[in-house]
């Protein structure tokens, strides 16, 4: 068997009418990428010689979303839709001179994996003119069945419509997921007719053709939920479900305890260490990448950071873009850091806000501790010395600068610099005025009973 070059063409030029949304239906999202993305991710992985997305004129956004994943993929317009094999037919100018195997995708379809697509790639490496991607569902409902031959080969693709009682019977449909070998597709798509109801070009029409010139069709099958379609927002949600099951089994196989795993919320790109400890209600958006032995509390939220080994993190804590927390350091409950680099061993153990800084290794931050990064126009930096203490519920009026070791008395409002070792106290002078409440408190209890 050769190593046979590969070309993708991915379909994304549906209207997506029943996601009753202004955004093209294939740039939806699940774990913060979008469905287009997920399959030409996924596409890539097989180092094809080309790729192509088929776009609707009705989407360009589509086309530049394709090109921002890869500027050298090839967007072409169907315009207007008439099928998919009319789809499929703006492609072949990418594979003119193109020898090898022709993998046609779905935007839509956005869980398919590169196992799977390896497999179809390999039917064509085994001389198949085609080779198509079946599954068998709970409920076959109105699938295209997927009929074989006595040599277990594809021998036609029978539509619910048109299929006999015995043939509804057959428990294998049709994804609409093909692989074909490049010179079959560029010679016979120009046979394709739209006699049928709707008047559009079908590519599972080549099934047919391929088998009346005696080329061998073959089938792959695949799980049910890598095939899963997306129409609508509930289609959506069931994709979702899929995609978050799969990436707490990833979890769990490579070392990282999920004490919920169901209330744990990944993204396509979250990297774990091992031996990280992960509780209940934990969300992850894109960007995040977390070292070994970490532990993260409950009801976190967490999105373009880095945690390095044995931090600590919540419960109740939020991460945003840029925040960076060093070995051992403590992120406790309802603290929130953005783009700020918290060094090895730091503390900030709870009801802070530290953002546009960075915290020296060892510092100390106490409880309300606010860095006041914007001004109303700009965002200015704090940045806040190793071994560092500053008290509870000071606000640091960025940009400002405290030394190693220097000690910040609580309740303070710094707008100036700290030298390393001192001691800043910005705060009234405390007065007391000798018998004070009890005056008040009886003045006012005379006026109320009078």
């Amino acid at each position: 068997m050769s190593d046979m070059a590969v070309s993708t063409i991915v379909l994304a030029a549906g209207f997506g009418s029943r996601m009753k949304s202004a955004r093209a239906k294939v740039l939806h999202e699940i774990g913060g990428r979008s469905m287009l993305g997920h399959v030409l991710e996924t596409a890539s992985a097989l180092r094809p010689a080309s790729m192509a997305v088929i776009i609707g004129d009705h989407a360009p956004e589509t086309g530049d979303h394709a090109c921002a994943f890869n500027d050298k993929i090839n967007v072409y317009v169907q315009s207007p839709p008439r099928g998919t094999g009319d789809a499929v037919r703006q492609a072949m100018a990418m594979l003119e001179n193109f020898d090898g195997a022709a993998l046609v995708l779905f935007a839509d379809t956005p869980l398919i994996t590169g196992k799977t697509l390896s497999l179809l790639k390999a039917e064509i490496e085994d001389n198949a003119a085609v080779a198509v991607l079946g599954f068998t569902p709970p409920d076959p409902g109105q699938y295209g069945r997927l009929k074989k031959d006595a040599a277990g080969d594809l021998a036609a693709i029978i539509e619910y419509a048109d299929a006999s009682d015995e043939e509804r019977a057959i428990a294998l449909c049709n994804s609409g997921v093909m692989a074909f070998d490049a010179a079959f597709l560029r010679e016979n798509i120009g046979a394709l007719k739209n006699d049928n109801a709707k008047g559009e070009y079908y590519l599972t029409d080549l099934v047919a053709i391929a088998r009346r010139q005696d080329k061998r069709c073959a089938i792959v099958s695949a799980d049910a939920d890598e095939v899963v379609g997306v129409n609508s927002r509930e289609d959506l949600a069931a994709a979702e479900r899929i995609f978050q099951q799969r990436m707490r089994k990833k979890a769990m196989t490579n070392g990282v305890t999920l004490f919920d795993p169901d209330t744990v919320y990944f993204a396509h790109d979250t990297s774990i260490g091992k031996d990280v400890t992960i509780g209940q209600n934990v969300v992850f958006g894109p960007g995040v990448e977390i070292g070994d032995e970490v532990v993260i509390h409950a009801n976190c939220h967490i999105e373009g950071a880095k945690i390095s080994r044995g931090a600590s993190i919540g419960p109740f804590a939020r991460l945003r873009p840029g925040a960076e927390i060093g070995e051992r350091a403590r992120i406790g409950n309802f603290v929130e850091v953005k783009k700020a680099i918290v060094a090895a061993g730091a503390k900030i153990n709870h009801l802070s806000y530290v953002g546009d800084a960075s915290v020296g290794e060892g510092a100390n931050i106490g409880a309300g501790v606010i860095t006041c990064n914007y001004d109303g126009f700009s965002k200015h930096r704090t940045e806040i010395g190793d071994g560092a203490f500053v008290g509870s519920n000071s606000a640091l009026v960025a940009p400002v600068r405290i030394g190693d070791g220097a000690y910040i008395g609580s309740g303070s409002v710094i707008t100036k610099e700290v030298e390393p070792g001192d001691l800043a106290v910005a705060r009234g002078r405390q007065s007391a005025i000798k018998g004070w409440a009890a005056r008040f408190r009886a003045a006012h209890e005379k006026k109320k009973n009078s």
